[in-house]
């Protein structure tokens, strides 16, 4: 979930040990750690208790389903709500409304209150609660760990998310054997107090230095989603995102199905092979700096794809236990592959002012994959069986590779995305109200007749930044009666909102601009700002 804060220089920030020499990191990663045990328990437990309460493979499948699909749903708007509120308050409020839930259900599961339909509920509403808090959790990661750490902040915490998927299954099970099918509801909830500790312990520094207003919900949003339509890094961590999420569901979704009714065994064995899967998660993320030094980002993410597809006959062979504990490690160590290489190209590729719908928008992505896939696989494995969902899997991600392979990742890494504050500030000659739009800005350029290719090739990449940044229609003018005359024109939804553009250029973006400007010819390019008339 998270990691920590500190400034010192990393010589091995590829290893996820790096993170570790900065102490807000160690705190709440081992809090995190706790907390993620006990989710892992819990959702362990709910996959066997709906084996027992409806073993239809459909239904066993929606509990995945359930877990994975409030993300889908809410995984935006709480990106934008992470990007608004003070991240750590707005954490603490949904970690104790999280710990509630948990502490309710395991109440009615004590109780003997359980059914197949509220236990699809809770594990929605508990879901629900931790969508929310999914976005601020990724987001603060930048701000516990110096950018040359960034890599090892991540690593560590697919390192930490996949110990605690060793550990917890398999203490679920063992839980659930000795002290019954309630114990794994209650651990996880006293766990996620680790947590709201760490949080209450950790003072934020803010890094914000705006004076404007916040943004509205709705706008944010919109915001968000203009940002990744104009953003080629992020697109193509969202386009590869699916190509692997999709069919790497399937294992998740079955994997109860396939312990109980293909090998015929328990929830001790269902729990090892969660933990296997771990296991080689955590393996994996150890060997990785040294596979994504040799291989780059594209191929080890196409390594990770091919090792899921071995993975997937592996278990459609599967029915002995020999088989299914050889693919669930090579399904965690193909996973953590693709996983942190996936989360690390998604968090290179944003500024700070939009990371939190950048990386909701990943999430989004992540879990709408997990959801509809769970659901699908599920309903294949209803009709076929369980064997040939699982080939049916590998053969869509097996086509998968080739088809997203022009979508390059991490091509944002070396990019600078901190604000560089270089535009200056807009001269009026009365009192704008921050609502009044929309805003059209003109910049004026005299180019030379041999130049005017070039440079509108490097305007329109400039227009990309633009259209990111707020503007929500971007065009180029000439004017018919003086050649060389050139007016870059775009339109603002208001003017807080250009005056958020003022706020959002990067470094990147001026290095940019100044390749634009090259090219003009004179003083600076004439800017005009004009705001809509109203009587």
């Amino acid at each position: 979930m998270s990691n920590a804060g500190g400034t010192a220089p990393s010589s091995n920030s590829g290893s996820p040990s790096a993170a570790f020499r900065h102490p807000v990191f160690v705190v709440i990663w081992t809090a995190t750690l706790v907390s993620n045990v006990g989710s892992w328990m819990y959702s362990a437990a709910s996959g066997w208790l709906m084996t027992s309460l409806d073993p239809d493979p459909l239904v066993v499948a929606l509990v995945q389903t359930a877990s994975t699909l409030p993300v889908f749903l809410f995984a935006l708007p709480a990106g934008a709500l992470a990007d608004i509120f003070d991240k750590r308050r707005f954490l603490l409020v949904l970690e104790a409304l999280n710990t509630a839930l948990c502490a309710v259900y395991a109440v009615m599961v004590g109780f003997h209150w359980v059914t197949s339909y509220n236990l699809l509920l809770f594990t929605f509403l508990i879901g629900a609660a931790g969508a929310l808090a999914l976005p601020a959790w990724q987001s603060i990661v930048p701000q516990l760990v110096p950018k040359e750490d960034l890599t090892s902040a991540v690593a560590a915490n697919s390192v930490g998310i996949n110990i605690s998927r060793a550990i917890g299954p398999a203490l679920g099970g063992v839980a659930i054997a000795a002290l019954g099918i309630v114990s794994p509801f209650w651990i996880n909830a006293i766990s996620n107090l680790a947590v709201i500790g760490a949080l209450l312990w950790w003072r934020q520094q803010n890094s914000s230095n705006t004076v404007l207003p916040s943004e509205r919900l709705g706008g944010a949003i919109e915001a968000g989603l203009r940002y990744a339509r104009h953003s080629p890094p992020l697109r193509a961590t969202l386009i590869r995102a699916a190509a692997f999420f999709l069919f790497a569901s399937a294992y998740w979704a079955l994997l109860p199905l396939l312990a109980r009714t293909q090998i015929e065994s328990g929830p001790q064995i269902y729990g090892l092979l969660l933990g296997a899967i771990g296991v080689g998660a955590v393996g994996g993320a150890f060997i990785m700096p040294r596979l994504r030094a040799k291989l780059g980002a594209d191929l080890l993410v196409a390594s990770g794809m091919v090792g899921t597809i071995v993975t997937l006959v592996l278990y459609a062979l599967a029915h002995n236990v020999g088989i299914a504990l050889i693919a669930s490690l090579l399904a965690g160590v193909s996973w953590i592959a693709v996983l942190a290489t996936l989360a690390v190209s998604a968090q290179v590729s944003l500024p700070d002012w939009v990371r939190g719908r950048g990386l909701a928008l990943y999430t989004t992505v992540f879990f709408g994959c997990l959801t509809a896939g769970s659901a699908g696989w599920g309903e294949v494995a209803a009709v076929l069986g369980l064997p040939t969902a699982h080939l049916l899997a590998a053969v869509g991600m097996l086509a998968a590779i080739p088809l997203t392979w022009g979508w390059k990742l991490q091509s944002g890494t070396s990019v600078d995305l901190t604000p560089s504050m270089h535009w200056p500030a807009p001269i009026t000659s009365y009192p704008i109200e921050h609502d009044r739009g929309p805003v059209m800005v003109t910049v004026e350029y005299r180019i030379r007749p041999h130049d005017r290719e070039e440079f509108l090739k490097a305007l329109e990449q400039l227009g990309h930044q633009r259209r990111r940044d707020g503007a929500y229609r971007w065009g180029v003018f000439e004017d018919a009666a003086d050649e060389g005359r050139i007016a870059e024109v775009f339109f603002v939804a208001s003017w807080t909102e250009h005056l958020r553009q003022h706020e959002r250029v990067t470094n990147a973006d001026r290095v940019l601009q100044d390749c634009v400007d090259r090219y003009h010819s004179g003083n600076a390019p004439k800017v005009t700002h004009f705001i809509a008339a109203s009587a």
